[in-house]
């Protein structure tokens, strides 16, 4: 099966955890599937929050309302891809750029599921590039910090995130340590975000195969 065949297959299968209410919703192409699975079924939900620019227009096209976090408090439900996930269900996301947002609608959802292909799923974090939000006049420091953390950081040009910011995309990194490491790029001054998500992971990873879908629930 193709690829983006995998990522559908995912997509479709994490309508089972709808249940109503309002949703969050991450960005990215496996993503996308699911808002058009999502489309068919809309009349069970009241809508969704949206983590990206993008995906809020995908929801919108389909006439699903997106209201914002503040308005709505805590999530039931939220679902996203990821670049990377091992067996914790701790991830490497942000491929899209969007890590800051998703991160806050992770927060503040109760489940998490992450929907992705299999090929996503691996034993150590980190050969999927890292991605790391920055204040743009922190580039060059943040950097030089992520040089002494073991990654060879790459400015990812001619991109802006949807809050105004930059991103580093930190490669040769082996995160054996997701948590700790997480914690410490969170410290260093004028980084937003790091793509780790550990402290938060995903409590279910449902991961498109050649033998249908298979679901991981976090222990």
């Amino acid at each position: 099966m193709k690829q983006d065949d995998l990522k559908k297959q995912a997509a479709e299968a994490a309508l089972a955890y709808v249940k109503g209410g309002i949703i969050g919703i991450g960005t990215g192409s496996t993503v996308n599937h699911f808002i058009d699975a999502l489309a068919g079924i809309k009349g069970c939900i009241e809508g969704a929050v949206s983590s990206s620019e993008s995906s809020t227009e995908r929801l919108r096209r389909h006439g699903i309302p997106v209201f914002d976090l503040n308005a709505v408090g805590e999530l039931d439900l939220y679902v996203d891809g990821a670049d990377e996930s091992n067996h914790r269900l701790e991830l490497i996301k942000g491929g899209g750029g969007a890590l800051t947002r998703e991160k806050i609608v992770a927060a503040a959802s109760r489940t998490f599921v992450c929907i992705a292909d299999e090929s996503k799923l691996v034993e150590v974090l980190g050969r999927f590039p890292l991605p790391v939000e920055v204040i743009p006049m922190a580039r060059g420091y943040v950097a030089r910090e992520l040089v002494q953390l073991g990654g060879t950081p790459v400015w990812r040009e001619g991109f802006v995130t949807d809050n105004g910011n930059l991103i580093l995309d930190v490669q040769n990194l082996e995160i054996t340590d997701p948590k700790g490491l997480e914690q410490r790029i969170n410290n260093i001054a004028g980084v937003v975000t790091v793509g780790i998500f550990a402290l938060r992971p995903a409590d279910v990873l449902i991961l498109g195969s050649a033998q249908g879908p298979r679901t991981i629930i976090r222990s």
